[in-house]
């Protein structure tokens, strides 16, 4: 047994002793110094990724890592490892940018109080409906929401058509029952967008912004209902003081 310790101590300061004589070496040139100095900037990026808890910030991070071992991989040579993130580069480059431009979508929509959902456009799926389709009913489970691109799309039980631009579908989205609370039936042939919720899930970790700005245009067309709602009933009050109105949310 104390044998096999002492060999495994040998062996141990034979692989430190071999470390150390080949980053001598290879500190000894240019393109060695380059190339640690890379490795060693790039293992920092990759350590500092493991502490950051927002997908922008780690993305970069990703970005510098890839560069750094490229530079390694090339200068040192190791060709397996440069190949990998020179491969991961890319990826992380257009996920990096694909972010930054929600992120300056997401601003934009913030600065001009834009409760359209048209910044959430690029992330939807596109639907060709014929007339009579009904997209969901009263009811149902909401794992969609909606945008009207064209056409003409009623909200049955109301009687009301939607404007094309429209985002609907999303308050039962968010509801605690998950449930609708109207159907939408396509009066014309239409072309809708849709996200489901993995989707919507996916962009709210990776940009937190853009949960915010959801919650925002939740809340603000449930303020528009409650103001639509207010005004019917004052119109109500001044016409017929003794009757009631009946106005439901018209957001499904």
């Amino acid at each position: 047994m104390a044998g096999r310790r002492n060999h495994t101590a040998v062996y141990a300061l034979e692989i430190v002793e071999h470390a150390i004589e080949t980053a001598a070496s290879a500190l000894a040139k240019p393109e060695g110094q380059i190339a640690l100095g890379s490795a060693a900037l790039a293992s920092a990026f990759a350590l500092a990724g493991t502490f950051v808890k927002t997908m922008i910030p780690l993305r970069w991070l990703a970005v510098g890592t890839n560069l750094g071992f490229m530079v390694y991989g090339a200068l040192y040579p190791q060709l397996p490892l440069m190949v990998l993130h020179a491969l991961l580069l890319p990826i992380n480059l257009y996920r990096a940018a694909e972010m930054v431009r929600l992120s300056r979508r997401v601003n934009a929509a913030a600065q001009a109080r834009d409760t359209s959902g048209l910044w959430l456009r690029p992330y939807m799926k596109r639907l060709e409906l014929k007339a009579g389709t009904v997209l969901f009913r009263k009811g149902d489970t909401a794992d969609h929401l909606y945008m009207l691109a064209s056409g003409r799309i009623e909200l049955v039980e109301i009687g009301g058509d939607l404007p094309a631009g429209r985002v609907f579908g999303e308050i039962a989205f968010f509801a605690p029952d998950r449930r609708r609370t109207l159907s939408a039936r396509c009066v014309e042939d239409s072309e809708v967008l849709a996200i489901n919720e993995s989707t919507v899930r996916q962009l709210y970790y990776q940009n937190p912004e853009f949960g915010f700005e959801l919650i925002g245009l939740v809340a603000g067309r449930l303020t528009a209902d409650i103001h639509r709602l207010e005004g019917m009933l004052e119109a109500q009050r001044k016409s017929d003081p003794a009757a009631t109105v009946e106005a439901p949310i018209s957001s499904a």
